[in-house]
């Protein structure tokens, strides 16, 4: 199940985020407001492209949120192994987004001081 769901939330991604879907996006909405006279106005009229947006959007949620995801993953992935590869660099930062909120706000006050460090040595030259 999780690899259909990945190929239909990358298609869809896909799909979604094109010039075309975009351009059919405005055909619909200005073809339901010209339909508005012929209907009236009425709500049954109004209720069509409301139900409509609201499906699609909370369908939509479910699928961008499995690419950021993915993506997030992949992009997390790579950093890691950067850090692996690179001889200078501290291998305890691998799988960082993994740490509680405490540990990392370690490291964060470790980088502020490395920076204040650097910053300091700038303008002494």
């Amino acid at each position: 199940m999780n690899e259909l769901f990945r190929k239909i939330a990358h298609r869809a991604s896909l799909l979604v985020g094109s010039p075309w879907a975009f351009a059919g996006a405005v055909v619909v909405v200005v073809l339901w407001a010209l339909s508005g006279k012929y209907f009236g106005y009425s709500d049954t009229w109004q209720l069509v492209i409301n139900t409509g947006t609201t499906i699609l959007t909370f369908l939509m949620v479910f699928l961008v949120q499995n690419t950021q995801n993915r993506d997030g993953r992949a992009m997390q992935l790579k950093l890691d192994e950067l850090i692996r590869t690179h001889k200078t660099s501290r291998n305890q930062l691998i799988d960082l987004e993994n740490l509680s909120d405490a540990e990392m706000e370690v490291l964060h006050t470790q980088f502020q001081k490395i920076r204040e460090k650097a910053t300091h040595r700038r303008a002494g030259l």
